[in-house]
């Protein structure tokens, strides 16, 4: 992915600074940021990022499977205030950024922020970049994420 991304530098040098941003100052916990990621990557069916993520999910970010495989099965996640974000980034993405002030303030009354949003719209920037160069350039799963590999229903 990183290769493809290379040959525009602006590109990469974009994607590797907001995706540093977002795991350092957004404020979220790694399995809030492996969610948000999954959740965008399901939507723009990125094969190579949902692999990738659910590894990293798996190995560092230590998010329990049956919330990265109910993501990857678009299945309900028990866990109430980590569904709330999954279905908040669901929203912002469907909606192309546009939810109701509804949504926004039952996703505000379980414990996130507006900062957090504003984290969720940062999240589906980075992941637009990688999920669309990954399509335009059918990135092979690298072998390591191969336990985890994904297809689009």
């Amino acid at each position: 992915m990183y290769g493809a991304m290379a040959n525009e530098p602006a590109l990469y040098e974009g994607y590797a600074t907001t995706y540093s941003l977002f795991r350092a100052e957004c404020g979220f916990t790694p399995v809030e940021q492996e969610v948000i990621l999954l959740v965008i990557s399901r939507g723009n069916a990125c094969d190579y990022c949902m692999a990738a993520h659910s590894f990293v999910a798996d190995k560092m970010s230590k998010v329990p499977p049956e919330i990265t495989d109910a993501i990857r099965d678009g299945r309900p996640i028990a866990d109430a205030k980590i569904q709330a974000l999954a279905t908040f980034t669901k929203i912002m993405f469907d909606t192309r950024g546009r939810p109701s002030e509804a949504g926004v303030q039952e996703f505000l009354a379980t414990g996130y922020s507006e900062k957090n949003i504003l984290g969720i719209i940062l999240a589906i920037g980075l992941k637009t970049f990688s999920n669309y160069a990954n399509h335009v350039f059918h990135t092979p799963i690298d072998a390591v994420f191969a336990s985890r590999v994904w297809k689009a229903p």
